[in-house]
């Protein structure tokens, strides 16, 4: 429902606050006194374009605030999913700039146009006697007949289990193209595997490799060094002896002083270290030798080693590993994916037997209700002065869509000898506007409908018809909160709030007004619809008759 709307620098209104009733409100003014301004501001709150043309002062932007109350429309999930907090009264907000420009804002949050289209298509329904779009929607059409049949719940749960089942469907798919990408590349990945895991890498360190091939091309070199080494360590002369003679000499100058008895111990140790590094030395010297076949394995290994890292354009050891691994993981992959597809097709035939379990369910409670719900607008349709108007409605099945199985076609003929077509073909504007209150009508207690707005859906209409409008509209005003722009007496005399649009000069320019009406001036003002500026005493009485004062 709406609270109240503000409106700032717009068109011809430089300021407007319109705070509507709950039920039925009325708005009439003269022609081109900017009655139809309030229909063009709500369109930008419903994320119609607009430029920098409807800017009253065009140094200024235009601000149009719409605050609705939502508790009734189970909307938390819409908030949700769009990152917006959710509050029972929901504020939204249009800012048009001087360069064209503009934002969109809920609940202080900027939004995007589809954003705002999607919500404010659940706040408001305005209808115009030309607008024959939304009832040519064949979401809105089954949604006319799920509102008359109560399938409110059905609905919900029908488009969860369908959330699932879509789920369900892109995960199996998603495991197809990755499964059909893994075969074609899985013979591949199987030889690249195997070579790696034939070479034998685990436990080998190249640098290892590396200087034991060194050690083998520059055995003689070694073994030259090793030997250069053993003699001048244990030669006569040579490093232990003259480290025996330093050892002695400082021995004897212990007793001289703690300097020389420090050293001493420090060369006894020394000596010690020296010793054992002669002894390894000539264990070395020893073991010099060439084993062709362990070298002839160390040179194959090291080989092997490089040729990989040439093919797979690696740097080493731990590159060619890590590749292997991330082949073995691709190998395996390929037979872990077959199953997981093999299980998401399963769960997917699970959730589509459901889907279509409920959407048959669906479908067969939409049919039940067909008869009874187009004789009752049929019915609606000849009070209202189309005696011969017919309506029908096909149901088609499709594919599994989050509305169901079933395509809607809503077929109208309105005169007598005519054949139903869609409505978009056939239905005047005057018949469509007919058409679409008796449907409104039907449906409006079935369900929380948006605030519903009639931008002179009374056009071509008079006497006895225009009272049966009128009447209607107060039948759905007591459920529902009706804005209704009219130039008939007989709705404008129906309306819980009755308001007047008018335009007021100035020296600057002219602007539009609204001002809610009192019982005198609401009198006045329907004795001026009925008779004209200067109305009669009888024809006072007869607005007085019509408003029941």
């Amino acid at each position: 429902m709406l609270k109240s709307l503000h409106i700032e620098n717009f068109v011809l209104i430089d300021k407007l606050d319109f705070t509507p009733d709950q039920a039925l409100n009325v708005i009439t003014g003269e022609t081109g006194a900017g009655k139809s301004l309030l229909i063009g501001a709500l369109g930008l709150l419903q994320g119609e374009r607009a430029d920098s043309k409807v800017l009253l002062n065009p140094e200024n932007k235009c601000v149009v605030e719409g605050i609705f109350e939502v508790q009734h429309y189970e909307l938390e999930e819409f908030f949700q999913e769009s990152d917006i907090d959710y509050d029972d009264n929901c504020i939204i907000r249009r800012q048009i700039y001087p360069n064209g420009k503009s934002r969109a804002f809920i609940n202080d949050v900027p939004v995007n146009l589809d954003i705002l289209k999607k919500l404010s298509v659940r706040l408001m329904d305005i209808h115009s006697q030309h607008d024959t779009l939304l009832l040519g929607s064949n979401d809105y059409q089954l949604g006319i007949i799920d509102n008359y049949a109560g399938l409110q719940k059905p609905i919900l749960a029908y488009k969860a289990s369908y959330k699932v089942f879509r789920e369900a469907e892109k995960k199996f798919q998603d495991l197809l193209k990755e499964l059909s990408s893994l075969r074609k590349e899985d013979d591949y990945n199987k030889f690249l595997f195997n070579e790696l895991e034939t070479a034998q890498l685990d436990g080998v360190k190249q640098t290892e490799l590396e200087q034991e091939v060194e050690k083998i091309d520059n055995l003689e070199l070694v073994r030259q060094l090793v030997n250069d080494a053993s003699t001048a360590m244990n030669a006569e002369n040579g490093a232990l002896d003259s480290l025996r003679l330093s050892q002695n000499a400082l021995n004897k100058l212990s007793s001289y002083g703690s300097p020389y008895k420090g050293w001493h111990e420090r060369l006894v140790s020394a000596n010690l270290e020296l010793k054992d590094i002669a002894k390894e030395l000539e264990a070395e010297a020893d073991n010099l030798f060439i084993d062709e076949a362990q070298a002839t394995l160390v040179r194959e290994k090291l080989d092997t080693i490089y040729v990989l890292c040439r093919k797979h354009n690696l740097q080493d050891l731990e590159q060619l590993i890590a590749l292997r691994d991330e082949l073995g993981q691709k190998v395996g992959r390929t037979k872990h994916s077959d199953a997981e597809a093999r299980q998401a097709k399963i769960e997917l035939e699970a959730a589509k037997r459901k889907v279509l379990e409920q959407a048959n369910d669906l479908s067969a409670a939409r049919q039940a209700v067909l008869d009874q719900m187009i004789l009752q607008v049929n019915s609606m349709l000849s009070d209202l002065g189309m005696p011969n108007a017919r309506l029908s409605i096909q149901l088609s099945q499709i594919p599994p869509s989050l509305s169901g199985v079933d395509k809607a076609l809503f077929l109208f003929a309105a005169n007598k000898g005519s054949s139903p077509q869609a409505l978009k073909e056939v239905a005047s504007g005057g018949e469509f506007s007919r058409l679409m209150l008796a449907i409104k009508n039907l449906v409006a207690d079935k369900g929380a409908l948006p605030t519903i707005i009639f931008d002179e859906i009374d056009t071509g209409v008079s006497g006895e018809v225009a009272l049966k409008m009128g009447k209607i509209f107060n039948e759905m005003a007591k459920k529902h909160q009706l804005i209704a722009i009219s130039h008939l007496p007989q709705i404008a005399a129906k309306g819980q709030a009755h308001y007047f649009v008018y335009k007021e000069d100035s020296p600057e320019r002219t602007t539009s007004r609204i001002k809610k009406l009192t019982k005198e001036e609401r009198v006045q003002e329907i004795a001026q619809m009925i008779g004209g500026t200067t109305p009669s005493p009888n024809t006072i009485k007869s607005a007085k008759e019509l408003l029941g004062v």
